[in-house]
């Protein structure tokens, strides 16, 4: 059975719309800052440690990242100064989470594929897969695995 050239024509275009809508689907989203903040904490006792630590309780908005590929841009941290633990800030190092100036949203553990060559307060846009974190008080809430960065101008 042969197709008549308007039959062709519409099935170019369903394959064309098929294609597009998947390209679209499986691309990185551009986070912000304001995303990461679609998160409730709460202070909960932790034997292990015997202290309390803020427990997040993610919005919808954010959990609908959760596994997919998504960008940040922020400011670069080695905050273990040896290339051990990386982070991306909405602020830099002096204004940063562990100096108190700002809430445990505002930095994403990144986990790079290869090391990173930035140095800390570079502005830099970073791609990875995005892990909730709720559990492990050893790992930030927000973690980026499969990271690669750019350096931005």
């Amino acid at each position: 059975m042969l197709l008549k050239p308007y039959q062709m024509y519409r099935l170019f275009l369903i394959v064309l719309f098929v294609t597009f809508v998947g390209v679209i689907a499986t691309a990185q989203q551009q986070l912000t800052w304001e995303d990461f903040a679609d998160v409730n904490f709460e202070q909960v006792y932790n034997e292990e440690y015997d202290i309390y630590f803020l427990t997040p309780t993610f919005g919808e908005q954010i959990k609908s990242f959760r596994g997919k590929e998504v960008r940040i841009k922020g400011y670069f941290l080695d905050i273990s100064g040896s290339g051990e633990v990386y982070l991306i800030s909405q602020n830099p190092m002096a204004s940063c989470f562990f100096c108190g100036a700002a809430g445990p949203e505002t930095i994403v553990e990144t986990h790079f594929k290869e090391p990173p060559s930035f140095k800390t307060d570079q502005i830099v846009t970073v791609t990875g897969v995005l892990e909730l974190n709720a559990n492990n008080v050893n790992n930030c809430n927000y973690i980026l695995k499969e990271a690669i960065g750019t350096l931005e101008n």
